[in-house]
């Protein structure tokens, strides 16, 4: 008997700990973990390699790795419910296609999370938060974090648990947050009144 499909998504800071709770997230599900990479080796990159490496090291033998820097849509199209993607990172899949215009992008996520919620097997997808900090100085900067904001939020209302983790603690948002599309806006006197009264 398998388990029922799932969407899991973790977010978090860097070197907060989310990768680690999402392998063992993995891990827990007790199904075949394929690990699907996002990041594209740079061999002239000593300090990425490394980085790269402490996460292989991580994981269990058994666990296959599929780079994977743009097609996530066709990796999720030959999954099966005995299987538990387990997708690293958001981030670096967004950055991999900062190339594409906004028209080209938006179909791009569409399809993406079309598939997520069309796929079989059990996915855990793991996001930077980028949005804490200064303003970038760049467009591109501003692009890329606006992109990946948009596009956790996009996937965390679908999502059937989202953690966020940072400081090596983990905060279940799905039991402790609130949706925002379950909020409604005071629009008339009467309401704002009542709302400043409380």
């Amino acid at each position: 008997m398998t388990a029922p499909q799932r969407l899991i998504l973790v977010t978090g800071p860097a070197r907060s700990g989310k990768s680690e709770w999402a392998e063992h997230l993995a891990a827990q599900s007790g199904l075949s973990v394929l690990y699907v990479a996002t990041a594209q080796v740079d061999p002239s990159d000593p300090e990425w390699t490394d980085r790269i490496q402490q996460h292989q090291q991580r994981r269990p033998t058994s666990w296959i790795t599929q780079p994977v820097p743009i097609a996530l849509s066709a990796v999720m199209q030959t999954a099966e419910a005995t299987d538990c993607l387990l997708i690293d990172s958001l981030g670096t899949w967004v950055a991999n296609l900062l190339e594409q215009d906004d028209q080209v992008w938006e179909q791009t996520v569409s399809e993406l999370v079309e598939h997520l919620r069309q796929s079989l097997s059990t996915i855990i997808l793991v996001a930077e938060e980028t949005g804490w900090g200064v303003v970038p100085a760049y467009p591109i900067g501003r692009l890329f974090r606006d992109r990946l904001g948009h596009l956790t939020r996009r996937i965390g209302s679908i999502a059937d648990e989202v953690y966020l983790v940072t400081a090596g603690y983990v905060l279940n948002l799905k039991q402790l947050g609130v949706p925002l599309q379950n909020l409604t806006i005071a629009t008339d006197s009467s309401n704002l009144e009542n709302s400043a009264s409380q």
